[in-house]
């Protein structure tokens, strides 16, 4: 049997950008997104605190250290510079995995740094 659970959250982020007009996805500084373990073009549910709106799309990186998190295609109708969002990520687990498995997390501030972070190593999983 496969469990499907929580394997990496950026919590709190904040909406620094959008642009209606690229292909689509969510731009998320590198070094935030490599701290949870997300890869560009994987797949992540986006929940925005500010209007209650969920959606999927995927990773792109931006600049490292830029601490940008930035709307792109249609999802920039979902929100605005200022918005505080939930990323996650889920991945699928055999009983055994699961019952050792922890996500990564990080909790971001306003300005989009780090103020709590509780990575685990990864376990092999199905994708």
């Amino acid at each position: 049997m496969q469990l499907t659970l929580l394997k990496s959250k950026i919590h709190r982020a904040t909406v620094t950008g959008a642009s209606l007009h690229y292909e689509g996805s969510l731009t998320i500084a590198a070094d935030l997104a490599e701290q949870v373990g997300l890869i560009p073009y994987e797949r992540i549910l986006v929940s925005n605190m500010a209007n209650g709106e969920r959606f999927e799309t995927y990773v792109i990186y931006g600049e490292p250290g830029s601490r940008s998190i930035e709307l792109n295609g249609a999802t920039a109708h979902l929100g605005q510079a200022g918005d505080r969002l939930t990323i996650m990520n889920f991945a699928w687990f055999t009983s055994e995995e699961a019952a050792l498995h922890k996500p990564s997390v990080i909790v971001l501030d306003e300005n989009n740094h780090v103020v709590k972070y509780e990575a685990y190593p990864s376990l092999q999983c199905a994708v």
